[in-house]
C-alpha cells in the first residue's frame, strides 16, 4: 500500500489557526499525502486513502507530475530562461523549483504561487530568508493582481523570458470567463522566448479509471475537472508547442531513471510546454 503522508504537522504559526481547517480536505495536503508528506491532516489522508483504493496507481501518477516539473524546468533552463512563475505550487516536496533551476543556473529566480494557506506558510518557512525565490498568497485566476505583487515586481524581469509553470493545478479550476481571461493575461506579460508548462488529469482514453476519483474529489469540496486533449490545447492558445505536443506525462521528453508507467495509467494525465 502506498504510503499516505503522516500526521499533521503544519505550521502553528499565529495565524494558522485562523487561515488552516483541519477538517476541510484540501487539494494541496491531499497531493501532499500522495507524495507521503507530512503537511496534511487526517480529513486529508482520509480522502487520498479512498482515492487510492479506487486508483491504486494515483501515487505513481503524482510522482510522474513531479518528474515533467523537474523535466519542464530544466527544459526552461537548457533555453535560457532563469525566471520562473509556479503557479499552484502546492505544498514543497523534493525537487522544487529553485533547487531544480539552480542546479543549472544559480541565479535562476522563482516565485511560488498557491492559494492554499499551507502551502504558503509551510513554503515561506523552507525558502527562508532565500533573497532570489518568494511564496505568494494568491489565485491564479487573478493575474492583474498577482503580477503586481511587490515579491513578484522585486523578483522577475517580465522584459525577459520567463517559464510560466501550472503543473497539476488547472484540473482544480473549473470552466468560467475568469478561467479564459487569466490564461490570456499571462500570454501577454511575458515576452517572446517565454514557456508555459501545463500537466492536467484527463478522462478521456480511461473514463472508467478517472470518473470516480472526479466523483470522490467533488464530494468532499475540492471539485476535480478532467478535460479532454482539445480542451487542454486551448490553455496553449497563442503559443507554439514544443515536441512532442500535448501528451501523457511520462512521455513528454523522457529523462533516464524517471518513472515509467503502464499504458493505461500513463494516459490519465497530459503535459506540455507552449513557448511563445
Amino acid at each position: 500500500m502506498a504510503n499516505l503522508g503522516k500526521p499533521g504537522v503544519v505550521s502553528t504559526t499565529p495565524d494558522a489557526p485562523a487561515t488552516i481547517d483541519p477538517n476541510r480536505p484540501s487539494a494541496a495536503r491531499i497531493y501532499d499525502a500522495f507524495l507521503g508528506g507530512t503537511h496534511n491532516f487526517a480529513a486529508d489522508r482520509a480522502v487520498a486513502a479512498r482515492a487510492v483504493e479506487l486508483l491504486p496507481e494515483i501515487p505513481l501518477i503524482v510522482r510522474a507530475n513531479r518528474a515533467f516539473l523537474r523535466r519542464a524546468v530544466r527544459y526552461a533552463t537548457d533555453h535560457g530562461i532563469c525566471q520562473f512563475l509556479d503557479l499552484g505550487s502546492g505544498i514543497p516536496a523534493e525537487g522544487n523549483v529553485h533547487e531544480v533551476a539552480r542546479s543549472t543556473t544559480p541565479d535562476a529566480r522563482v516565485v511560488y504561487v498557491d492559494i492554499d494557506p499551507t502551502a504558503v506558510l509551510y513554503g515561506r518557512h523552507v525558502l527562508g530568508d532565500d533573497p532570489h525565490a518568494a511564496v505568494v498568497h494568491g489565485d491564479l485566476q487573478q493575474p492583474g493582481v498577482l503580477l503586481d505583487e511587490p515579491e513578484v515586481r522585486d523578483l522577475l524581469d517580465l522584459s525577459r523570458p520567463i517559464a510560466v509553470l501550472m503543473i497539476a493545478v488547472l484540473h482544480f479550476v473549473p470552466d468560467s470567463p475568469a478561467l479564459d481571461s487569466a490564461m490570456v493575461a499571462y500570454r501577454e506579460a511575458v515576452v517572446p522566448g517565454s514557456h508555459l508548462a501545463i500537466s492536467h488529469v484527463t478522462a478521456e482514453a480511461r473514463p472508467e479509471l478517472v470518473d470516480s476519483v472526479t466523483d470522490l474529489y467533488n464530494r468532499t469540496g475540492t471539485p476535480l475537472v478532467p478535460r479532454a486533449h482539445r480542451q487542454v490545447t486551448r490553455f496553449f492558445d497563442g503559443w507554439r508547442l514544443a515536441a512532442p505536443g500535448l501528451v501523457p506525462v511520462p512521455e513528454w521528453r523522457p529523462a533516464a531513471g524517471d518513472l515509467r508507467l503502464p499504458e493505461a495509467i500513463a494516459s490519465v494525465s497530459l503535459a506540455g510546454v507552449g513557448v511563445k
